[in-house]
């Protein structure tokens, strides 16, 4: 173990172990991508680049269609997404509360993006909760025809989306706030006149946008890539560009794969596209910041501008917590008759007939989440270590690594990873499952850790070291045990990541791997709401479980110590 001592071995190997397991996948993934995109996949006797591909993909039937569609939900959820958490951070700015408005958002974090889909279109169904209660008002004796679910516009989409993101970004907000000194701001903007609206606007966010830029891309590659929440709540008829291409990859005919390689190109281009307009927006919005800040504009904006905001981000946590609920309670319903608000006969047949199926699809999940949260956990302790005995923080290039796998759709690589599997012999499975998870669990639980350690008190490991422990000793017996609740805390976030993983397990696993997410997806197509509320239910739980896990370990660790405490007081 000397050599792992050694601060510039152990950096060395880190950055080895993460080229190869980010860079080397993603890089290998989108070159087969692209060569089948230029018509070249000698496993299917194409051995010729042609441009025949993308004419095949522009001549699917609604193609430009779908385009739109995943443009127009993609940054139309994102910026919105990203104002409403500007001003919800605007209107909590003391840190006092930034622990406690946490806590109330992990049930929304922590849900899988299937799972809230899957809830919400049981309450914005035709037959949905929110009809059934309009119909006891209305008196309306069969359900209508309006339904925001799979509504052709995209809007049950994007307000799925904005369930999930708006609490991912006002957690990032509310993160990077501790590194700017909010309160120096403050203090100079009053001695100036500054309303506090505009000390926010003129002050804050430009020291905040830089800090929080590349989360909101995460969700602006997510949002116009999804594929699990699009095929629940989005457009049918046609569908978004990422629904398409997974029914061209789902063909019998193994040649369709050429034009959706090309389409899975043409996602990772939308997202590029969708990229540089944040940055056009960024550089238009700092000019005309520049010329508002010369002016010398001392009076804030009304400050009914933040009423909106708290207004629809209270309807969109209203109507999350509905879909959470409403997961369990068709898991449960016997008889849920037309418009009763509530099931006539309750019943757990539902979960009875399924307990063959689910234990197997639950412990796949359950291996799959420790396996790659225990990985991800050991190359982000390690690579943060490394950078301790280097003496140095991070770099800008190693910010932008960590948030590769999140920037680029997954569907823009995965398909060729696969593909390359296919090519040099190895077998889809639970290992190659674990791998392409591990790609998108490691960078949460690297941000998730990075600020409580660079936070930790440096004297403590020089007390340590001057008590004779060397570097090992010091990790394990003093950093690690001093960060146990961070560690616990993104080992929650890494499980709950790992959970909802759809793509990754669908093409490493070459459908033969089952989760909870893979099978909730499939059934909610289906036409029984209860079976789809069982596996919706235990796919939302599971995450819930590691998180509750993460806050009572700590608890129960400090109330043993008290007594002990006290007795030696």
């Amino acid at each position: 173990m000397r050599w792992i001592a050694d601060a510039s071995r152990l950096r060395a190997v880190v950055l080895l172990i993460v080229g190869l397991g980010l860079l080397g996948p993603i890089a290998a993934g989108v070159l087969e991508t692209a060569l089948a995109a230029a018509g070249r996949m000698p496993a299917l006797g194409a051995l010729d680049f042609s441009l025949e591909p993308w004419q095949r993909l522009f001549n699917q039937p609604g193609i430009g269609r779908a385009i739109e569609l995943s443009l127009l939900t993609g940054i139309g959820s994102t910026m919105i997404a990203t104002f409403a958490s500007l001003g919800l951070a605007g209107v909590i700015q003391s840190p006092r509360y930034h622990h406690r408005i946490g806590r109330w958002l992990i049930p929304f974090l922590a849900t899988p993006h299937a799972a809230i889909a899957i809830g919400l279109a049981f309450v914005l169904a035709p037959s949905g909760w929110i009809a059934r209660m309009l119909a006891a008002i209305s008196g309306a004796e069969q359900p209508g025809l309006w339904s925001l679910a799979q509504d052709p516009n995209g809007v049950g989409l994007i307000i799925g989306l904005l369930i999930k993101e708006i609490p991912f970004l006002l957690l990032m907000m509310l993160s990077a706030l501790s590194q700017i000194p909010l309160e120096r701001y403050r203090a100079v903007g009053l001695s100036l006149g500054y309303h506090p609206t505009t000390l926010w606007l003129k002050l804050v966010i430009p020291a905040l946008w830089p800090l929080v830029r590349l989360p909101v891309m995460v969700v602006l590659a997510y949002s116009i890539s999804t594929v699990d929440m699009a095929l629940i709540l989005g457009p049918t008829n046609p569908p978004t560009l990422a629904v398409v291409l997974m029914r061209l990859f789902a063909e019998p005919d193994l040649l369709m794969r050429l034009p959706a390689s090309a389409g899975a190109l043409l996602q990772g281009g939308l997202a590029l596209g969708a990229f540089g307009l944040v940055l056009v927006l960024e550089r238009l919005l700092a000019w005309f910041g520049r010329h508002w800040v010369r002016r010398g504009q001392r009076h804030g904006w009304p400050i009914l501008c933040a009423r909106p905001i708290i207004a629809g981000t209270s309807t969109l946590a209203v109507l999350g917590a509905l879909a959470m609920l409403s997961m369990l309670i068709w898991s449960l319903a016997w008889r849920w008759s037309w418009p009763h608000g509530l099931p006539t006969a309750w019943s757990l047949n539902a979960w009875a007939n399924s307990t063959q199926t689910l234990l197997t699809t639950l412990g796949n999940t359950v291996l799959l989440a420790v396996a790659t949260t225990a990985l991800a956990l050991m190359l982000a302790i390690a690579w943060l270590e490394a950078e301790d005995r280097g003496g140095h923080g991070r770099a800008g290039w190693a910010e932008w690594l960590i948030y590769l796998p999140l920037l680029i759709p997954q569907i823009a690589f995965l398909q060729g990873l696969s593909i390359l599997f296919l090519r040099f012999g190895l077998s889809a499975g639970l290992l190659a499952v674990i791998w392409a998870q591990a790609l998108f669990v490691f960078p949460y639980v690297m941000i998730t850790l990075s600020d409580p350690w660079r936070g930790l008190d440096p004297r403590l490991a020089r007390s340590a070291a001057s008590l004779g422990a060397g570097p090992m000793k010091q990790l394990f017996r003093v950093k690690l045990p001093v960060l146990l609740t961070p560690l616990l805390t993104a080992a929650a976030v890494g499980v709950s990541v790992s959970v909802a993983q759809y793509l990754p397990t669908l093409f490493m696993g070459a459908g033969r791997v089952a989760t909870l997410t893979t099978e909730a997806v499939t059934l909610a197509a289906a036409a029984d709401r209860r079976v789809t509320g069982v596996y919706a239910s235990l796919q939302a739980g599971l995450p819930l479980a590691a998180y509750a896990i993460a806050f009572l370990i700590p608890a129960l660790r400090q109330r043993r110590w008290q007594p002990s405490l006290g007795q030696t007081a």
